[in-house]
């Protein structure tokens, strides 16, 4: 908020040549001074306020990332992946807090375009430039990428894998990548207070369809291909063999807190809210930009929901829950990039190509032999290229140049009149996310598998690791696909009473679920 200011000389003449002029001065001045401060500190609350709110729903995202795991897994497995999320928080929450934040956020004379140097362990802080609120929003977004890797690598990988990748990932190789695009000293940073933008532009990547779903969804490519498929997942002659979650009725949950989540994730990435565009004083301003953001992001999934629904009716002649909720989060993942800059009738267009390429990435997956239980590769590295992408091509010089201020003429996108720059800067962002994972991800899990720290035993995949490395069953469960020889449990139909027997009342194979 501008700073107020007003002086007792200067306004003194203006009361008349009256013998207390000045002391009437002095007293209108201070009155004013003081509703000037408590209008700048009901800014700060009520920003604060905001963040916080959006931090709460992107950290409820969590929940949704453990229900669509535990749903998407086989039974015997529900209680390791369950306790992986929270390890992703728990772990990451500490890793973030001594370095990460330092890495990503970090000002300060050390701090340059490719890391930060500043404010390890929270120093220093509050400061003008951040508050512990601002912490806590990019925190949930770190332990965000990590729940992404979790689900690549689900139901085949030891326990201190987890531990050893989560804290990597969210204590350097995560905030290397926010600080190069979110961080105003980023050398791709659209936000860069000091020196040139990237082709006049910088990458935007508002909410990190690359920052967070690429970095997540890459991570999770390298340890999946490392780790080889799960046991099963592929016959003798290669034939792909489906491995269906246990519990469809947790996904769908899961889908849903997601998306409830995402009204953080998206709208929240503006970080205040009490902002007006130009001269203030109307309808217009940041608050409605927030809007604008949400329903972008609602017409985005909604979409990619509907066309993966028909999509794959064609396909596989079914229609399928779980691709449904799998299309629906790969249109979040493509909107959360542009999602700030671009018009409601273009993220319906997002979320239509977001679709086929989450179904062309599964398909490549199945001819290669990748296995991703939860598909999370495909959905948020395939479907969070593709938002780039998008934004390039769809960004609107309006939307760009008020999100973006401070720089006017920013390019924008390409199909909208505003040339190539733009579309530039977000395949730079591309290559430079997957060249970077690559080369950090890659080489850790490749050396956990060495040191055999990386998969479980045979034994243990078969039997799950809920028995063998937990102490039991999430709960009474039957995996009808599941031949692993370990005894399990099956319930029984439950047949309505009836008083007079019938021949052909008695329970056959097909009485059981």
């Amino acid at each position: 908020m501008a700073s107020f200011a007003c002086s007792a000389s200067d306004l003194a003449p203006h009361l008349g040549g009256a013998a207390n002029a000045t002391a009437a001065a002095d007293i209108i001045c201070g009155s004013l001074s003081a509703i000037s401060t408590k209008l700048s500190d009901a800014t700060y609350a009520i920003d604060t306020t905001y963040l916080l709110f959006s931090a709460y729903l992107v950290f409820a995202m969590q929940l949704g990332f453990a229900m669509l795991c535990a749903g998407s897994v086989r039974a015997k497995n529900t209680m390791n992946i369950m306790l992986t999320n929270v390890l992703d928080a728990a772990a990451g929450g500490l890793s973030y807090y001594l370095f990460g934040f330092a890495f990503a956020f970090g000002p300060g004379s050390s701090s340059n375009g490719f890391i930060g140097h500043h404010s390890f362990a929270l120093s220093s802080f509050p400061s003008p430039s951040a508050d512990y609120s601002f912490f806590l929003y990019q925190w949930a977004f770190a332990i965000a990428a990590a729940g992404i890797t979790s689900g690549s690598i689900a139901e085949r990988t030891q326990f201190v894998a987890y531990l050893i990748y989560s804290s990597f990932l969210t204590g350097f190789v995560y905030p290397i990548v926010s600080h190069w695009f979110w961080s105003g000293d980023g050398w791709a940073s659209p936000s860069r207070t000091s020196g040139d933008l990237l082709f006049s532009s910088g990458a935007i990547d508002f909410a990190g369809s690359g920052v967070v779903h690429m970095v997540g969804g890459i991570a999770g490519l390298w340890g999946a291909l490392i780790e080889g498929p799960r046991i099963g997942r592929f016959d003798g002659t290669g034939r792909s063999i489906a491995l269906r979650g246990h519990n469809a009725s947790l996904v769908v949950l899961g889908s849903f807190l997601l998306w409830f989540g995402w009204y953080g994730f998206n709208p929240g990435s503006f970080l205040t809210i009490l902002k007006s565009y130009g001269s203030g004083g109307t309808y217009y301003g940041q608050w409605s930009a927030v809007g604008r953001t949400a329903v972008t992001t609602t017409l985005a999934g909604c979409t990619a929901a509907l066309t993966t629904l028909f999509g794959k009716r064609l396909l596989a002649g079914h229609w399928n829950v779980t691709d449904v909720c799998n299309g629906l989060l790969g249109g979040f993942a493509a909107i959360t990039s542009g999602c700030s800059v671009v018009e409601p009738w273009a993220a319906i267009v997002c979320g239509f190509v977001a679709a086929w390429v989450l179904i062309g990435c599964n398909k490549v997956a199945e001819i290669i032999k990748y296995d991703d239980p939860l598909e999370a590769a495909q959905l948020h590295g395939g479907c969070g290229a593709w938002g780039l992408l998008f934004t390039g091509l769809f960004a609107k010089e309006r939307f760009v140049n008020e999100v973006y201020s401070g720089r006017p003429g920013r390019p924008y996108g390409l199909f909208m009149g505003g040339g190539g720059r733009l579309l530039a800067a977000q395949i730079i962002q591309i290559l430079v996310i997957f060249g970077w994972v690559t080369a950090t991800m890659g080489p850790l899990f490749y050396g956990l598998h060495k040191l055999k720290l990386l998969r479980i035993s045979s034994d243990d995949e078969m039997a799950g690791m809920d028995l063998t490395r937990h102490g039991g069953f999430a709960y009474v469960y039957h995996d009808s696909e599941d031949h692993s020889g370990v005894a399990g449990f099956m319930m029984k139909r439950i047949e309505p009473m009836n008083s007079t027997p019938t021949p052909d009342h008695n329970p056959t194979p097909s009485s059981y679920v």
